[in-house]
């Protein structure tokens, strides 16, 4: 059995780039996938106007959508809104479940919400959505499938992240490996990375740069096509050509997990 799910991070409506919108959909909708994953922000403050436009891109897609929010998916612009109802547009708009499910060929996919409207950038791994991705993931575990976190904070930083890591991410790791959690899909930096965490070899990470906004940080707007079959996962990154913006395969690299370890396989 096998499953092809994509990941976008980082749409930034409000933000995003007009021209690439198109050329994404349609290389989507013709992608023969599963599932499509946004691992948050989906746009920029959170107001009404980039939420329908959130929604415009979202309804245009085929494969069904799991979208989980992201620190800017709640109004920093807004305190009342911001502290009293957080997540009344996202709800509105993108989806009313913020930590959705989806079990697919091969692999269940579990939504882990770790935006914190105290707190603009910095994310959290609360002990509530550990406990139901938990109970999510039982199923996988038993079948031999992969599991699937979406989140949107990265619950690791490479050496040349100068951001705080969210709160939370080292005891929320262990227990996401424990409970058979084998993939972790996420963004927030806005730069991409597939490798297996450090803190935990027997989870993958699988980072998005950004979609569509052109708050890029010398990469390109870029998503992931993931091809599941246990026990291998092939990533291929896809980036906006500038000649004429157009996505196209920038890499192609395959992991497998044996014993409780993720290794790339030549």
């Amino acid at each position: 059995m096998t499953g092809r799910i994509a990941h976008l991070s980082d749409l930034h409506f409000g933000r995003d780039r007009p021209e690439l919108v198109a050329p994404l959909i349609d290389v989507l909708n013709g992608a023969d996938l599963d599932l499509v994953v946004v691992s948050g922000d989906l746009t920029q403050r959170a107001r009404r106007a980039q939420f329908r436009s959130a929604r415009a891109f979202l309804d245009q897609l085929e494969p069904p959508v799991l979208a989980v929010p992201g620190n800017h998916d709640t109004p920093l612009d807004n305190l009342a809104v911001r502290l009293l109802k957080p997540w009344s547009r996202f709800r509105r708009y993108v989806s009313r479940d913020l930590e959705p499910v989806h079990q697919g060929e091969g692999y269940v996919v579990a939504g882990m919400n770790t935006a914190d409207p105290h707190a603009w950038q910095r994310g959290r791994i609360r002990e509530a959505s550990l406990l139901k991705a938990g109970r999510r993931l039982d199923d996988a575990r038993k079948a031999g499938d992969f599991g699937v976190i979406a989140m949107h904070h990265p619950p690791e930083h490479g050496p040349d992240v100068e951001k705080r890591p969210m709160r939370g991410a080292e005891t929320g790791l262990r227990t996401l490996a424990d409970r058979g959690a084998d993939i972790v899909l996420c963004g927030h930096l806005h730069t991409w990375r597939a490798a297996p965490l450090a803190a935990s070899a027997g989870l993958l990470l699988v980072q998005a740069g950004t979609g569509l906004s052109t708050r890029i940080r010398g990469e390109p707007n870029d998503f992931n096509v993931l091809t599941l079959g246990p026990p291998r996962a092939v990533i291929e990154r896809y980036g906006a050509r500038a000649e004429d913006d157009r996505y196209s395969v920038l890499s192609r690299t395959v992991f497998e997990k044996r014993e409780g370890r993720w290794s790339t396989c030549r």
